[in-house]
């Protein structure tokens, strides 16, 4: 075995442990040890990244060295090693974004608890990448649950404390779910690892056995895990959590969280059940109803609101939406495009939350639209970083938001007429309504402070903010990045559709 096949236990054991090690670290240096911990993982996630597009082969790490059912398997293949890579860059980024404000919003006596949850996020969306087994999955997706919920709720301000009790309803509905669809898999094959599960499942579908149980514990772990992604209409939570929590939180909960659960997802699909199977259980169709909805009333709902993070928060559920069509799909092509869309709105979402707190800072900390005016001549950074990513969740050619948009009107090209039109139709509303609110907001920070309005003079808030130097570095990089993503798809969609051919 190659050294570098250790790299994804040492990664889920460093941030683990680093979860305990934080809580008797004072806060400077937690905050140090963190920055470690995230270039030590990016690192190892980069060379495991090339070591795999090297050999193209996936590899079992079996923890402790016991076979099933005794020990526990690590499985890494091209399409796991890129996506560890990505989500330490993400989450790299929106912690030094946001770096300035966690002082500012969290108390002293807080701030070693906000590191525990993110090196413990951090370690759980590794595990439910990296994992071959059903249960483990399930243990971290209940650790990423109680670390997100305790991101949103640091602040301990009343409407955050709201919604982290909404977070934690929704989240134990779907963790029922979850655990209840593993149970009578777990009763109906006798395996918990993933590719021991799918050999019973192959061969259960085929005698026609067990197949209304096998049916019902496939849609309690695809629903239960769509409610834990926050699809819509069980996204109520999101708004206040996103809007009200610190922008490091909100990047992080926006760009990761709900992938971590929807990759699992895909596992799932290709790696537990069979593709195959999935799409004869018609459970897709229910994803693309629900997906296509989501698209619409998110983007709805953004174009009401008159605070600019909860207006960003709205349309993550139009995104999760354009995912869980992409499933709804029911093909290859579909899930490949659902992917990219999981890396593009990562980038991008993380980018519109750290600019959109700069923008507020310098409107006296004020999100509200009218507040806002002028805000992009004021901090320039910010304002330039906000369009960028706007123009990017438009779908304007360049940036990573409209090689998404393309890749699923492709798949929806290549689907029955049933689904075709309806996707299409979708597409093209949401990108309108899109438009509609990012356009405006634009608009809003790049209108003049001073302006006259029913007849006197009414002046925007706020004054010129600093520029601090990781602040910018952390938009710039996450400009490129969303431009590398628009402008160099094609690479990465191959290595897409290759890590999924390694998946079964």
């Amino acid at each position: 075995m190659d050294f570098v096949q250790n790299f994804p236990f040492f990664s889920i054991l460093l941030s683990l442990g680093s979860g305990v090690l934080t809580s008797i670290m004072s806060k400077k240096i937690a905050r140090v040890w963190n920055t470690f911990v995230l270039i030590a993982v990016t690192g190892m996630s980069a060379v495991l990244f090339a070591y795999m597009l090297d050999v193209r082969t996936p590899f079992v790490f079996m923890m402790g060295h016991f076979p099933a059912p005794w020990g526990n398997e690590i499985r890494a293949g091209v399409l796991e090693a890129g996506m560890a890579l990505f989500f330490c860059i993400i989450m790299f980024f929106s912690m030094k974004g946001g770096e300035k404000h966690i002082d500012e919003e969290v108390e002293e006596s807080k701030i070693n608890l906000f590191y525990i949850m993110i090196n413990l996020l951090l370690s759980s969306l590794l595990a439910l990448i990296y994992t071959n087994d059903l249960f483990t999955a399930y243990v971290f997706v209940e650790i990423n649950t109680i670390s997100a919920c305790g991101l949103i709720m640091i602040t301990q301000h009343g409407r955050t404390i709201e919604a982290a009790m909404r977070y934690m309803i929704m989240s134990s509905l779907g963790s029922g779910l979850l655990l209840m669809g593993l149970c009578i898999l777990y009763d109906i094959t006798g395996h918990l690892l993933m590719s021991n599960i799918k050999e019973s499942i192959a061969y259960v579908y085929a005698q026609g056995t067990y197949n209304v149980p096998l049916v019902a514990s496939i849609g309690m772990v695809c629903v239960g895990l769509a409610i834990k992604s926050a699809l819509y209409p069980f996204h109520t939570w999101l708004p206040d959590a996103y809007g009200y929590s610190t922008v490091s939180s909100a990047a992080i909960l926006s760009s990761l969280v709900s992938k971590g659960y929807i990759f699992l997802l895909i596992k799932i699909f290709f790696r537990v059940v069979g593709f195959d199977i999935i799409v004869d259980s018609k459970i897709v169709n229910i994803f693309f109803v629900f997906g296509l909805v989501g698209m619409i009333m998110g983007s709805v709902n953004a174009i009401l609101e008159k605070d600019i993070r909860r207006m960003v928060a709205f349309s993550s559920v139009a995104q999760i939406g354009y995912i869980y069509m992409g499933f709804g799909l029911g093909t290859t092509f579909g899930i490949v495009a659902s992917i990219f869309h999981i890396l593009s709105h990562a980038a991008t979402k993380s980018l519109l939350f750290i600019a959109s707190v700069g923008l507020t800072d310098a409107s006296n900390k004020s999100s509200n639209f009218e507040d806002l005016t002028g805000s992009g001549y004021r901090n320039p950074v910010a304002g330039i970083a906000f369009t960028i990513g706007a123009c990017s969740m438009v779908g304007i050619p360049m940036f990573s938001g409209f090689i998404s948009k393309l890749l699923f009107a492709q798949a929806a090209v290549q689907n029955s007429l049933l689904k075709l039109l309806p996707t299409l139709i979708c597409l093209a509303i949401s990108t309108v309504l899109n438009a509609i609110y990012f356009m405006k907001t634009v608009i809003r920070i790049y209108t003049p402070a001073s302006t006259v309005r029913y007849g006197y003079l009414k002046r925007a808030v706020g004054s010129d903010v600093k520029a601090y130097p990781v602040y910018t570095f952390s938009l710039l990089l996450l400009i490129l990045l969303n431009m590398a993503l628009g402008c160099c798809s094609q690479p990465i969609v191959n290595w897409i559709i290759s890590g999924l051919g390694m998946f079964g």
